[in-house]
Formats: C-alpha cells, structure tokens, sequence
C-alpha cells in the first residue's frame, strides 16, 4: 500500500466518525468519542498503530504539565512544521498547561475532531479562532517516515 493509499484510508476512516457525539474517554463509532480517543480509533482502524488505550481524566491538560498527549504521537510519528502538515497528519492545540486537543489533518485548511457541544465535526483550521494559524499554540506530527 502506498503512502497516498494510506492518507486516504486515514481520511476515510476519520469521515466514518462525522456526527459522533462527544463523550469524555469513549470510543464507540456513532455513540461518543473525545479528541483523544477519535485519532487513536482512526488510526489503528487505518492500520497505522496499534490499539492504544489512552489513560488520562477530565480536565488532566489544567492540572498537570506531563505532556502525555505529545509523548504518545512521538511513539507513532515524527514531529513535522505546521506548513508541511496534510492529509492524515495529526496536530494537537494547547488548552491548558499541555498540548491536549487532537485534530486528524486533513489539509492545511480542513480537519477532523471532537469538540465538547459538537461531536466531531469538520473544521476549517484557517479560520476556527482557536486552530487557525496565530491561534493557540500547535504541533504536528506525521506518521509517515517516523
């Protein structure tokens, strides 16, 4: 499988999640999920990871500073600069003290996430007040030639 093929089948996979309630720490196709939860489903049903269980309690990214979310995209993916994120690349926003909220890219303008009184939904990351470019602070990272 090339790697097109598999950004493709990250997008796809991501788009399955569309209109799934958010729920904290669920991960259940249609029925809730949260911005943790969603790319960890995606990309092991894309075949990209392992199953992972992330471990980790409401409002963890407030309290703490253990950047728990950075360490688990580093096992899988290769930090990469915002401009060279596209599709199936993953980016996370500082909310808190931590980089805490995960978006599946799926290009420089689009995304896919969970958001808390919205479910997942697509977000234009050039214009939502929080991701855009000059919002709160990003990383990227990609899971191709990590």
């Amino acid at each position: 499988m090339t790697e097109q093929d598999q950004r493709e089948r990250v997008e796809t996979e991501a788009r399955t999640w569309l209109r799934t309630p958010y729920r904290h720490h669920a991960r259940l196709l249609g029925k809730g999920v949260d911005c943790a939860q969603l790319p960890a489903a995606v990309y092991e049903a894309a075949g990209m990871v392992p199953h992972l269980e992330p471990r980790y309690v409401r409002e963890w990214h407030l309290h703490r500073s253990e950047e728990m979310y950075v360490d688990w995209a580093l096992r899988y993916a290769r930090e990469i600069p915002r401009e060279q994120a596209g599709r199936g690349d993953l980016g996370l926003w500082r909310y808190g003290r931590t980089f805490s909220h995960g978006v599946i890219v799926l290009s420089p303008e689009l995304g896919i996430h969970a958001r808390i009184g919205a479910g997942v939904e697509l977000v234009d990351l050039m214009r939502d007040e929080d991701l855009r470019p000059g919002g709160r602070e990003a990383r990227f990272f990609t899971l191709w030639g990590a």
